[in-house]
């Protein structure tokens, strides 16, 4: 059984990056609300209270914990692919005019979109450091393609 070893250690190194930028913001809605509901009236249009914030936060951070240990693939990269969508999306008018200050800064969310594709289009080939994944020995993996 031939691996791809590259491939797995590049979908690893997106899967903790992405972790680690959505960590930051879900981090940020347990102990910093205020951030979190100026953003939500500025862009979302949507008043949200400190305990909103917070349970958002938690929610967001068991599905970024379950993401960085590679569980439930689809449902994990899927959320979070379309969190970050819908932050694209509500950004729009930040991305049009990217020149005016601080707009350019946007544009990072435009390469993180693709990673975020990019990984849930390769999910099942994402296996390095997936928490539960069985290693099988070359003789058990040939065992199994025979089968």
């Amino acid at each position: 059984m031939k691996t791809d070893k590259p491939l797995e250690i590049s979908l690893f190194l997106i899967r903790i990056s992405v972790a680690a930028f959505f960590l930051v913001w879900a981090i940020g809605k347990i102990i910093a609300p205020g951030i979190t509901q100026a953003v939500a009236e500025s862009y979302y249009s949507s008043p949200v209270t400190g305990s909103v914030s917070a349970v958002m936060g938690i929610l967001q951070l068991v599905i970024v914990l379950t993401f960085l240990a590679g569980l439930l693939k689809t449902w994990t990269y899927g959320l979070l692919l379309g969190m970050h969508s819908v932050s694209v999306l509500v950004s729009l008018k930040n991305l049009v005019n990217p020149y005016t200050a601080p707009n350019y800064l946007f544009w990072a969310a435009i390469p993180t979109l693709a990673a975020l594709i990019a990984l849930f289009l390769l999910r099942e080939r994402d296996q390095l450091f997936v928490l539960g994944r069985r290693h099988l020995s070359q003789e058990d993996a040939a065992s199994r393609q025979t089968l």
